[in-house]
């Protein structure tokens, strides 16, 4: 029996919103607080991109898939500081809105309606 994938693809939108009520409360650049919080769902939805499966990940050629499980391992174990706020605040402006999209895209090609 294989697992469904949408329980993970609606939890990876799931923390993007909660990424974007994180940002409307200040600037992650300036709170530590907000800054922890934001990376937190950063982790769990690069977590989340890994138990998408393959074919569905292959439908959407423009995400970096690997690239988004390297910066988990970076998150989590952070690599001697590799990470800082200004580059948390470039991939939530660049790369979560693409991601948003394709997540979105699959469910409801899916079926979804409750997204």
């Amino acid at each position: 029996m294989t697992q469904s994938w949408q329980p993970y693809a609606k939890h990876i939108l799931d923390a993007i919103a909660k990424v974007r009520r994180i940002e409307a409360r200040g600037d992650l650049t300036q709170d530590e607080v907000l800054y922890d919080a934001v990376l937190r769902n950063l982790q769990t939805l690069s977590e989340a991109t890994q138990l998408l499966p393959e074919e569905k990940k292959a439908s959407c050629p423009e995400i970096p898939w690997r690239e988004i499980s390297g910066f988990r391992n970076i998150l989590v174990h952070n690599y001697l500081g590799e990470i800082d706020p200004l580059t948390v605040k470039t991939v939530i402006t660049q790369h979560l809105p693409p991601l948003e999209a394709c997540v979105r895209t699959l469910l409801i090609n899916a079926g979804e309606t409750e997204l």
